[in-house]
């Protein structure tokens, strides 16, 4: 592999996306989605263009500059798509051009090329729907679903929308949302407040308390597809709010832009 120097705040990633495994009505989101990791100098998509079953891409390539690859499907049943990929997710690896991978499908046939790129020293995300199985899940160091993707920006219409209603800062207004922060939390899984609290707990300093930011990294790795997003919040520093079990902290310093939170377990 060549040597390379790459920046770690904005490293390079190749997207690479099954068209026979993704919807073709979010590539936008999904690249901007992309975008928040790093820069994709790298876009290409997988698919038989002779076929039905990809039409309705041309639009979306067209506006993300995503260049599409040719596949035949040769025999019946057999999907050649998945090997075009893989081999050119090999051969970008040993291009030494890339700091790591953005592998968009719902399908687990990638699970071993996901653990071969990171074995590589290379970050893996997958972005895929709800129904990817976990194999393919747990194979990434993190996994993002579409759904949440598409919903995000949806959602950030809506919040534009009711922020323009509420122009008077009434104490009437603020109570609506803490109720809405106090029936999400009720929808947080157990298991999920189980994960933050012994995820706290592995990391936490004497007086119990422990920083955000590597609780973030901590869970992700425990759980790769772990995303505040999936339970409503479109920050964990929110969704810990809205956790009466947990205590958080804000540790001012001289620079504004770099306030660090800390986490507590009221329980533990």
């Amino acid at each position: 592999m060549t040597n390379r120097v790459s920046d770690i705040n904005n490293p390079r990633l190749a997207v690479l996306i099954d068209a026979d495994n993704a919807p073709r009505d979010c590539l936008k989101s999904v690249m901007e989605e992309v975008a928040i990791y790093g820069t994709p100098t790298i876009k290409r998509i997988y698919g038989d263009w002779t076929s039905p079953n990809v039409g309705g891409w041309k639009g979306s390539l067209l506006e993300n500059a995503v260049t599409p690859i040719q596949q035949y499907g040769y025999t019946t049943g057999k999907n050649s798509t998945d090997s075009a990929m893989i081999i050119d997710a090999m051969d970008i690896l040993y291009s030494g051009k890339t700091d790591g991978f953005v592998l968009v499908s719902s399908d687990s046939d990638f699970t071993r090329l996901a653990i071969r790129l990171r074995e590589a020293g290379m970050r893996v995300i997958g972005i895929g729907e709800r129904k990817t199985p976990s194999p393919f899940i747990v194979a990434c160091d993190k996994f993002v679903y579409i759904e949440v993707i598409r919903d995000r920006y949806n959602k950030e219409k809506v919040q534009e929308q009711a922020k323009a209603a509420a122009i008077a800062p009434k104490k009437t207004n603020a109570k609506p949302a803490v109720s809405a922060d106090k029936a999400s939390a009720r929808m947080i899984p157990d298991s999920i407040v189980a994960l933050i609290a012994d995820s706290v707990a592995d990391i936490a300093d004497d007086d119990g308390f422990c920083d955000m930011s590597y609780l973030g990294n901590l869970l992700i790795k425990k759980q790769p597809d772990f995303d505040s997003r999936n339970f409503g919040f479109g920050k964990l520093s929110s969704m810990i709010k809205a956790m009466p079990r947990f205590e958080l902290v804000l540790n001012p310093t001289a620079d504004p832009s770099n306030r660090i939170m800390y986490i507590k377990d009221k329980e533990a």
